[in-house]
């Protein structure tokens, strides 16, 4: 039984699929199935068993995941901690984020944090979805990701931090500019700008519109961030269904009005991580200044 055994036993299990592993490490399949079946050979039972769609851990196989998988994690705490020694530096924080969250989420927590951890550097790594954080958050330099808050996924933990409400950015001379709120009845017949497809803001506003009885909106204008919905939204484009993120009205836009939906449910946004107690002290400190700027009336 070897360490990289372990390792790739442990990927398989949280991949679900030997091809998937395969890829990642790039390898072939049939060496994915090498270091499980040496580990099945050496303690005696299987481990894995296929199915249809890939494949999950045995009853066995659990106990090994778990135990392997909390192992991992603290030696990949231990290696990085050794490492941030030799170098004798206060370390790195890796994040993930999406294209607009630095900017409206961690601006002034940055800022925060490197005056009071003037040794610890800071790596933002920008993918383009909360699906893709996830993804990324498999890389074992990676510290913490910033999504958007949705179904469980398998070995990441998620914390929320914020709970957005949904607004309909509006031109300053629209006529429903004036309203206190909007109805979730009058995005019907609206030309709405479109969210990313896919994206997990734009599955639960998608989901939100079912169970509101509210047909999809046509949109012939669609944009990979909220930043450049408004964008269009104050030029004239279209209605924008967004978000209420902080920094929108504190900076001011004064050809744009965020006239509040609130029948739409809440999006919650917030930390992803493999796991909180594995956390470097540096990238908990981190979390936890974005978190207080965030939660602070």
């Amino acid at each position: 039984m070897t360490l990289d055994d372990l390792r790739v036993f442990v990927a398989v299990c949280r991949a679900g699929s030997l091809s998937a592993v395969a890829r990642e490490l790039g390898c072939t399949q049939s060496a994915v199935s090498q270091h499980v079946r040496r580990l099945e050979r050496e303690v005696g039972v299987g481990l894995v068993e296929r199915q249809s769609r890939g494949v999950v851990p045995t009853r066995a196989g659990r106990v090994l995941h778990q135990a392997a998988a909390e192992g991992m994690s603290g030696l990949d705490l231990a290696l990085r901690r050794l490492a941030e020694i030799a170098r004798g530096d206060g370390g790195v924080v890796r994040i993930a984020t999406g294209s607009v969250t630095v900017r409206h989420f961690m601006a002034a927590a940055v800022a925060e944090f490197r005056q009071y951890h003037p040794g610890v550097s800071l790596e933002f790594q920008t993918e383009s979805s909360s699906r893709s954080c996830f993804d990324a958050l498999r890389e074992p330099g990676l510290d913490l990701a910033w999504v958007t808050l949705g179904a469980p996924v398998r070995g990441v933990e998620q914390r929320p931090v914020a709970h957005l409400p949904w607004v309909l950015a509006v031109p300053a001379g629209d006529e429903l500019a004036a309203r206190e709120r909007v109805e979730a009845a009058d995005l019907a017949g609206l030309r709405l700008i479109g969210l990313p497809e896919g994206s997990t803001s734009r599955t639960q506003l998608d989901a939100a519109y079912t169970e509101l009885g509210i047909p999809a909106a046509a949109s012939d204008t669609s944009v990979a961030d909220w930043d450049t919905a408004i964008l269009l939204a104050e030029l004239g484009v279209g209605h924008a269904v967004v978000p209420d993120l902080p920094g929108w009205r504190v900076h001011g836009r004064p050809g744009l009005r965020f006239v509040p939906v609130p029948e739409l449910p809440p999006l919650a946004v917030g930390w992803a991580v493999r796991r909180w107690d594995t956390l470097s002290p540096s990238a908990r400190a981190f979390a936890d200044t974005v978190t207080r700027h965030n939660t602070e009336p």
